[in-house]
C-alpha cells in the first residue's frame, strides 16, 4: 500500500494505491454481445461518431472557456509580482484550467465506459496525436478533444466489462476507402467533409464512412484481406522532434513525398 500527495489548482489530493482482486468476466456477457462490434471514429467535430449512426458531442471545454481564461490571463498580467493580488490571481487562473480538464475528463469517461460496456468489440484507430498536434492549425482542437485518452481508456474498460478493443492500424485508410465497394480516394482533403465514391455514387458524411469502414475491419482481418497506406518515407532517418521535418500521420500509395520545408498534412484522421 503506498499513498502520493498532489495539489492541483489550490487543492490537496491523496492518492492510495492498494492491490485488489477484481474478478474479470472470462467472455462477453449475453447483453454485451448483442451490441455486436461498433467502428468508433474520433474527430474534432463530434468527439466521435460510430458505425451505428449514433453522433457523439465534442463538448470542447477549452474552446468554450477561452474568453474566461484571456480576460484572467490578462488580469494576471497586469498584477504586480510578488503581490497578494498577483497570488490571488494565479490561484483563479490555475482554478480555471483544472474546470477544463476535469470537463474534458468526465465527458471522455462517460464515452469509453458506454462503448465498453454496450458492445462486443469496439474498434478504434492508432491514430499520430502528438504528429497532429505539431500542426498550427490543429493544435489547440486536438489537444482540447483528448484522442488518445479515448484508445488509453478502452485498453482497460473493455478487460473490465469483458468486451474487446480492436486497434486499426495506424497506416489503414478508413476516412479515403468507400464503405460500399471499397474504391479509395488518395486525394480526398481534410476540408472534404463528405466522401463521394466515383465507382458506386456513394455520398456519406467522411467520419461516418470511416467509422463503417473500422467496423468492417474486424471481419477482413480474419479474412487476411487488409490493405494499409504506405509509412512516411522519412520515417526511419528523420528525427521526429524536428520541426521541418515531420513524420506523415497517413500516406496513401502514390502520394508525393513532403519536401524539406514541407510538412505532410495528417489528413486522414483529424476530423
Amino acid at each position: 500500500m503506498g499513498a502520493a500527495v498532489s495539489r492541483t489548482a489550490a487543492r490537496w489530493f491523496v492518492s492510495f494505491t492498494v492491490e485488489v482482486d477484481q474478478e474479470l468476466p472470462a467472455e462477453p456477457t449475453a447483453r454485451q454481445r448483442k451490441g455486436g462490434a461498433v467502428g468508433v471514429d474520433v474527430g474534432v467535430r463530434h468527439l466521435a461518431v460510430l458505425s451505428t449512426g449514433e453522433l457523439v458531442a465534442n463538448p470542447k471545454p477549452l474552446e468554450r472557456s477561452l474568453k474566461r481564461l484571456r480576460k484572467a490571463s490578462r488580469a494576471y498580467a497586469r498584477s504586480q509580482p510578488g503581490s497578494a493580488g498577483r497570488r490571488k490571481r494565479a490561484q483563479a487562473l490555475a482554478r480555471m484550467h483544472a474546470q477544463v480538464a476535469n470537463q474534458r475528463r468526465d465527458g471522455l469517461h462517460k464515452l469509453t465506459t458506454d462503448l465498453a460496456g454496450r458492445y462486443d468489440t469496439v474498434v478504434v484507430e492508432n491514430l499520430h496525436v502528438a504528429g497532429m498536434s505539431r500542426l498550427r492549425s490543429l493544435a489547440r482542437v486536438v489537444s482540447d478533444t483528448g484522442m488518445a485518452e479515448v484508445r488509453r481508456q478502452l485498453s482497460y474498460k473493455t478487460v473490465w466489462y469483458g468486451s474487446r478493443l480492436h486497434v486499426a492500424d495506424r497506416w489503414y485508410p478508413s476516412s479515403k476507402t468507400c464503405s460500399g465497394c471499397g474504391w479509395r480516394n488518395p486525394s480526398l482533403r481534410l476540408s472534404d467533409r463528405v466522401f463521394t465514391c466515383k465507382e458506386c455514387g456513394l455520398a456519406l458524411d467522411r467520419d461516418y464512412n470511416a467509422s463503417l469502414n473500422l467496423r468492417k475491419l474486424v471481419d477482413r482481418e480474419y479474412l487476411g484481406d487488409v490493405k494499409t497506406a504506405r509509412g512516411a518515407d522519412y520515417k526511419s532517418r528523420v528525427p521526429a522532434v524536428s520541426a521541418r521535418w515531420q513524420v506523415a500521420v497517413k500516406r496513401e500509395p502514390g502520394a508525393a513525398v513532403a519536401g524539406r520545408t514541407g510538412v505532410a498534412s495528417p489528413q486522414g484522421e483529424a476530423a
